[in-house]
């Protein structure tokens, strides 16, 4: 199964993909246009605060960036938005993990504290969450699309089953109970 999978328009896990990176995006905007409005110096590391975190001109301007991604994957949802949630997420954990490094060095041009270490390990989590929603489960439904993806042939036979079902034939119900107990033994 390819990450670029297309989820039918209609399906519900496009509604969380698309309202899980709307919301994370408008806390990262809220956050940087927040920076941007004290006119911080874009790599001053002399610890500019903004609800609770460190940050800078630079940091204060990533975060609109991203923010303002989060929020376009938000408004076109369905896998964008899952995609764009799994890479961002992952970024954030990423640079949870470079930062606790180069806290109190040279190198710390964003101005990270303890606090934006957190934030970022937290929002993260909170992002790849959003993003692998219902496409990575040991018991995905049988009509999520991901599971029909990665069983193809119980998906065909369950389909099969089901269409032959509401012809209403006899032998149909009789294949679909069968398929149904097939592809409850293959998960």
């Amino acid at each position: 199964m390819e990450l670029k999978d297309e989820l039918p328009l209609d399906h519900e896990l496009a509604k969380v993909y698309r309202w899980g990176a709307a919301f994370c995006g408008v806390v990262l905007l809220v956050f940087g246009c927040l920076g941007l409005a004290d006119q911080l110096s874009p790599f001053d590391t002399n610890g500019g605060q903004i609800a609770g975190m460190s940050t800078n001109g630079a940091l204060s301007l990533i975060s609109v960036v991203v923010g303002l991604a989060l929020v376009a994957g938000g408004v076109i949802g369905g896998n964008f938005a899952s995609t764009l949630n799994l890479g961002v997420g992952t970024l954030f954990l990423i640079s949870g993990f470079v930062h606790v490094f180069i806290l109190d060095k040279g190198a710390n041009v964003l101005d990270f504290g303890m606090t934006n270490v957190i934030f970022s390990f937290v929002m993260g989590l909170v992002i790849l969450t959003f993003g692998m929603y219902g496409r990575v489960s040991s018991r995905l439904p049988h009509d999520n699309p991901y599971w029909r993806r990665r069983h193809p042939r119980e998906a065909a036979a369950e389909a099969a089953a089901d269409r032959a079902l509401h012809a209403g034939s006899p032998t149909a119900i009789a294949q679909s109970v069968a398929s149904k107990a097939l592809g409850a033994g293959s998960e």
